[in-house]
């Protein structure tokens, strides 16, 4: 059935001084800041990063101060009405890898497959889910941010990444039983025939699924920084994991999703975001949307890409940007009108791969394939689900999704 509660709009916490570098030397008042420039523009959550080394330099230390950091930050949210989901393991932050020495160096120890690193991860995860889980504007523990980018410099299979996120995800849900437990991975999950991480994963563990949605994976080079390839594809990743759940009710959050320059040119930042709006929030699947990122990275810092440093909502010096003031816009309209779509009725696009049993044949869905193609042309007509060739004579599954029609790739 539909999902019944309203649909949720935030942003991922990137602090307006210091990056994530902030957490060395937390200021309350700096993150106070950034906060009331996010529930100034009608957003209701925050995802905040703790840096896993930073907190956990020791396989047996975990720094109490920096668990009451992440706790003062959560409290400041408070302060806003802003609700929090934290992310365990950084792991992976804008181009760089922030691990422990003690997986690092002559140590040589993989995160995913070494027996005392995944012991390590189990306490970190265990502490810190229970310390968030006392805090009552905490809504979702995730086991970090992109996790799967950790390879291939952290050696795995895909039986060993299941067997670390399902162990992880059961430390957490057993620290913490009334949050959400979930596990982030970025697009190769779906679009990579080698990758080691596989989509029954990203769909089978934890709560709900989460996607990432970035264009410059090869999308815009497809049509342009406004083309309907491009501004659908949030969509595209959304209607991708509501196929390949086993549970046609199965939520999706649009956990990551960003303008980045030079894919989407700063004078066609605001249209875009309109547009992916407007197509990502139709799909009755999505459970909400946050926006990469909150703030712009400080040109003073060395050695980021240069797209990072431009993906805020808002400059360092808490200027809304004319993206922050269209999401604004976007989301304000969409409460006021009574929010979350009818699923009611759909055409749905019939695929012929089953992404939970034929990880292998993923470049077949891949931006710029032919079932990819055929989709976003079929798209431009309105909402459109993709069902695979296994579920599309089930009719109690098809009814669940709202699904009337069932096409044919031309």
């Amino acid at each position: 059935m539909p999902l019944s509660h309203p649909i949720r709009f935030g942003a991922n916490y990137v602090p307006s001084a210091g990056w994530f570098h902030s957490w060395l030397d937390l200021s309350p008042d700096a993150v106070r800041r950034d906060f009331e420039d996010l529930a100034g523009i009608g957003l209701d959550h925050v995802r905040v990063f703790p840096v896993w080394p930073w907190i956990q330099p020791n396989r047996g230390l975990i720094r109490r101060q920096g668990i009451d950091d992440l706790l003062a930050v959560i409290d400041v949210a408070a302060e806003f009405g802003l609700s929090v989901a934290v992310d365990l393991l950084q792991g992976h932050l804008s181009s760089f890898d922030f691990l422990p020495s003690w997986v690092l160096t002559w140590h040589g120890r993989s995160v995913f497959t070494d027996p005392e690193v995944r012991d390590g991860l189990a306490a970190y995860a265990d502490r810190l889910a229970r310390a968030v889980a006392e805090r009552g504007n905490v809504f979702a523990v995730t086991l970090g941010n992109e996790v799967n980018n950790l390879y291939p410099a952290n050696l795995t299979t895909p039986e060993a990444s299941t067997r670390w996120a399902a162990e992880l995800i059961d430390v957490v849900r057993a620290a913490a039983p009334h949050l959400l437990s979930l596990h982030s991975l970025y697009d190769a999950t779906w679009y990579d025939p080698g990758h080691p991480f596989h989509p029954a994963d990203n769909v089978d563990l934890g709560d709900l699924t989460t996607v990432h949605s970035w264009v410059f994976n090869g999308v815009s080079a497809l049509d342009g920084p406004l083309g309907p390839a491009t501004v659908t594809h949030a969509d595209y990743l959304v209607e991708l994991a509501a196929a390949t759940a086993l549970d046609p009710a199965r939520p999706v959050w649009l956990q990551e999703v960003g303008a980045p320059g030079p894919d989407v040119p700063e004078a066609d930042a605001p249209e875009f975001v309109r547009r992916m709006f407007d197509a990502v929030i139709a799909n009755p699947a999505l459970w909400g949307v946050t926006w990469w990122c909150s703030h712009d990275l400080d040109r003073a810092l060395a050695d980021f890409p240069d797209r990072e440093y431009d993906l805020g909502l808002f400059t360092v010096d808490h200027r809304a940007k004319p993206a922050a003031r269209e999401l604004a816009a976007a989301v304000g309209e969409h409460r006021r009108t009574g929010g979350r779509p009818s699923a009611r009725g759909r055409a749905a696009l019939l695929c012929d791969v089953d992404l939970r049993t034929e990880p292998e044949r993923r470049a077949e869905v891949a931006p710029g394939s032919a079932f990819h193609t055929e989709w976003v042309r079929l798209r431009q007509a309105g909402p459109l689900a993709i069902v695979t060739t296994g579920r599309a004579t089930d009719a109690g599954h098809l009814s669940a999704r709202g699904i009337d029609t069932v096409l044919t790739q031309a």
